[in-house]
């Protein structure tokens, strides 16, 4: 556990956070704050911001409504 925690709220949409335990699971990461943390690491050191802020994505305009663990394991 590197580094202290300090505890923030975030407002996101329901299947996001379905997102994130499905995340935490699958990788055995303990909970959703770590599944997080991961990702916003990635965004911090590995992606490419232009890419993830400049593109616009809307999943939840579509016929699906957001993510869905069925539709993400059926893509793979």
């Amino acid at each position: 556990m590197a580094g202290a925690k300090t505890e923030v709220e975030f407002k996101v949409q329901k299947d996001l956070v379905k997102m994130l335990e499905y995340i935490a699971e699958k990788y055995k990461l303990g909970d959703k704050d770590k599944a997080l943390r991961c990702v916003l690491d990635y965004v911090a050191t590995d992606a490419d911001w232009d890419e993830i802020f400049k593109t616009i994505r809307c999943i939840r305009c579509g016929p699906d409504g957001g993510w869905s663990q069925e539709a993400h394991e059926a893509k793979q």
